[in-house]
């Protein structure tokens, strides 16, 4: 047997045998939930994602354990994972709500004007990789109906195929743009929840400076900057503020 072949029977022995035990430490989390026990549940869970499993399965049921705990910070952060991964999942949603009714924050959102509701509509209508998939189909499209377009002797089935050729072409193109925007959006993105029990949000980063706000517990942040420890961060109202980074946990740590 040669090494190369060795090496891909381990690695196949190493991904079955990882699995089965996922598999069942998964299983065993369950019962312990369905027995109250949601600290042991959690260490079961724990133990998955060590294992390097990730999946909105996983996060939401340590969400619901978290959230049967009281602890609100963590419960909201694990839903919020959960839901990057399967984003419009109706109950992930539901518990999200049901969570966030229990921070201290009441924060109201800055107003949007109708164009920016329609961008964003547009733009997250799907996935930065789901524009480009579909980019790629209409670029084939494009090729299959010019190509037809020489083939063709009928004047008018000529003429319609070079139409829908260039149609396919211009929305070929306007996927590409929309993936560029989405993915320029995404890497602006960068979420986190706070796990603090009430942490007050400086003007500069130092212990000395001004404190312009308080943040309490699962209230949702965006990071905009960091620098020797401190976070900038933007909540949904418009204020920016500093605070360290020990006080919250970023989404997107995958």
């Amino acid at each position: 047997m040669s090494i190369k072949t060795l090496f891909i029977w381990m690695s196949l022995f190493y991904l079955s045998t990882g699995f089965a035990q996922n598999e069942t430490l998964f299983s065993q989390a369950t019962e312990y939930y369905n027995n109250g026990q949601y600290s042991k549940a959690i260490e079961n869970y724990k133990a998955i994602l060590e294992n390097g499993e990730h999946s909105a399965s996983l996060y939401f049921n340590m969400g619901n354990c978290y959230y049967k705990l009281n602890n609100i910070g963590p419960s909201i952060y694990y839903y919020e994972k959960a839901l990057l991964l399967a984003p419009n999942d109706s109950e992930i949603l539901n518990n999200l709500t049901y969570a966030q009714n229990m921070r201290l924050d009441a924060i109201e959102e800055m107003p949007k004007t109708e164009i920016s509701k329609i961008y964003n509509g547009i733009i997250n209508l799907f996935s930065c990789n789901q524009w480009a998939y579909l980019a790629v189909a209409l670029v084939l499209l494009f090729v299959i109906l010019y190509l037809t377009y020489f083939f063709l002797r009928s004047a008018n089935k000529k003429r319609i195929s070079f139409i829908a050729s260039i149609f396919s072409i211009t929305l070929g193109v306007f996927c590409v743009l929309m993936a560029y925007l989405q993915q320029q959006q995404e890497k602006k993105d960068d979420p986190a929840i706070v796990f603090s029990k009430e942490v007050k949000v400086s003007s500069e980063p130092n212990k000395n400076s001004e404190a312009v706000f308080t943040l309490h517990e699962g209230t949702k942040v965006n990071v905009l900057e960091e620098l020797d420890g401190w976070e900038k961060i933007w909540i949904a109202d418009g204020q920016t503020g500093w605070l360290l980074s020990d006080n919250i946990k970023k989404i997107k740590d995958f």
